[in-house]
């Protein structure tokens, strides 16, 4: 396992990380009973994955539970948390400023920690994220002082957000939507560099299509139903293309892992598991780091073929 510098207050955190939405109960995933969720986060420490993403609305606080349960016995001190604030455990949104600090104690509560190492405003609106019109920001520094904090961001889709968020604020995380078929927030990748941001590349599986599982006549349900027919036509065809750029016999899931960890800007990137035979893929991806040729190609063909479609997330 590869090992990137995230902030300045924290350990280097595992090249691939582990996303903890699916440790929730009824979060959407297929379900895991609390034994399969122990047994895949020691597997994943056991393979050097040490930065662990999750929030309150992960299956209502039960991510953030199950996660803490299971890192109880580990050194605090070797291991790295982001969670964020802005979606609830219960279920709604609430990105007040006056909330930030009951959302952080709810989760330090369920983590079973003093602190985490980030945390992150949840896809905030647009207007909540220009640091010199909002308080939040003062609120979170106040939080870093007191040492329930180490750093503070947010998770953003597009370079417009991470530019303006980065100008106006003094952010030291930024979660972004990155992926071959998501590339807009490359484009602040270097403005990240500049001002020392760690950069966490979310949804780097495109929400399961770059997994090479779904096609055209694929049917989805909970939060996938999102994606009209139209979309999922769209999609199938893009991920047809990809498959014939990717050197012969290598998994799609894995070259898409690796394309998000070949740009130095990423910190680490965070795909979800549902099992552990899944984790150990998802591992492997950086055991063959993609050449700059393929980067360089799948940047172009995110230019000419995917870029104007707009695609939805």
């Amino acid at each position: 396992m590869k090992y990137n510098r995230f902030i300045k207050e924290a350990p280097m955190v595992s090249e691939i990380g582990f996303g903890a939405w699916q440790l929730g109960v009824n979060s959407g995933w297929k379900g895991l009973t609390e034994k399969e969720v122990n047994e895949m986060i020691q597997k994943a420490l056991e393979l050097g994955m040490n930065f662990f993403d999750t929030a309150p609305n992960y299956g209502n606080g039960t991510s953030e539970s199950r996660l803490g349960k299971a890192l109880k016995q580990i050194d605090r001190s070797n291991i790295v948390i982001n969670t964020k604030f802005g979606h609830t455990d219960t279920g709604k949104t609430n990105y007040n400023s006056n909330y930030i600090r009951e959302s952080l104690e709810g989760s330090l509560k369920r983590l079973q920690v003093d602190y985490v190492d980030s945390l992150i405003i949840h896809n905030p609106p647009f207007e909540y994220i220009d640091g010199n019109k909002n308080d939040h920001y003062e609120i979170l520094e106040r939080l870093k002082e007191e040492g329930k904090i180490k750093a503070y961001g947010a998770s953003l889709d597009t370079y417009k957000e991470m530019k303006l968020f980065m100008e106006t604020t003094n952010c030291e995380v930024i979660e972004a939507f990155f992926n071959i078929l998501h590339q807009d927030a490359s484009r602040a990748f270097g403005m990240a560099q500049e001002k020392g941001v760690g950069i966490i590349a979310k949804i780097p599986l495109d929400s399961g299509w770059l997994s090479g599982r779904y096609n055209e006549n694929s049917v989805f349900n909970g939060i996938r139903t999102r994606w009209s027919k139209d979309d999922i036509k769209t999609r199938a065809a893009l991920v047809g293309k990809i498959k014939n750029l990717i050197p012969e016999g290598h998994a799609l899931a894995q070259i898409a892992l690796a394309f998000c960890v070949a740009y130095d800007a990423v910190a680490t990137v965070i795909p979800g598991n549902a099992s552990i035979t899944q984790l150990e893929s998802n591992i492997e991806s950086v055991k063959n780091p993609i050449s700059k040729e393929l980067v360089d190609t799948l940047e172009k063909f995110y230019q000419t073929e995917v870029k104007d479609l707009n695609l939805p997330w």
